[in-house]
């Protein structure tokens, strides 16, 4: 936790590598100081079939998914800091978009979680 999916077309790895915009996210997430940096995780998913708007040719999103807790103004800092990043990086790019959203704790489960012996349900448990 958190996690940050990349969805992009496919024609932006033309302009920046795979690592360039995942490590971009990662620096932006990690320097906000709101997760342990061993616990971000970003990935990328590439699109080669997409229709967009007219004169439109690419697009990239950002989906946040983080643990409940942080405050309305935490998130929406995060958003903005990794949409400038971005914008930096592509600054062509016809649409680029960030969303944060909360996973809920209640109904969150991981590996460490079901360990039966993580008595006290610490969800980092053994990492």
């Amino acid at each position: 936790m958190p996690h940050f999916i990349i969805d992009c077309s496919q024609d932006i790895l033309q302009e920046r590598t795979p690592d360039e915009l995942m490590e971009a996210v990662y620096g932006i997430a990690n320097a906000t100081g709101l997760f342990a940096p061993n616990d971000i995780k970003v990935r990328l998913q590439t699109y080669q079939y997409y229709k967009l708007g007219a004169d439109k040719k690419n697009f990239l999103h950002v989906f946040g998914y983080i643990m409940q807790g942080r405050s309305a103004e935490q998130k929406a800092h995060l958003s903005r800091q990794i949409s400038m990043r971005l914008s930096e990086l592509l600054p062509d790019i016809s649409f680029l978009s960030v969303n944060i959203s909360d996973f809920e704790a209640a109904t969150y489960s991981n590996k460490a979680l079901i360990n039966p012996e993580n008595t006290n349900k610490d969800r980092h448990f053994g990492l």
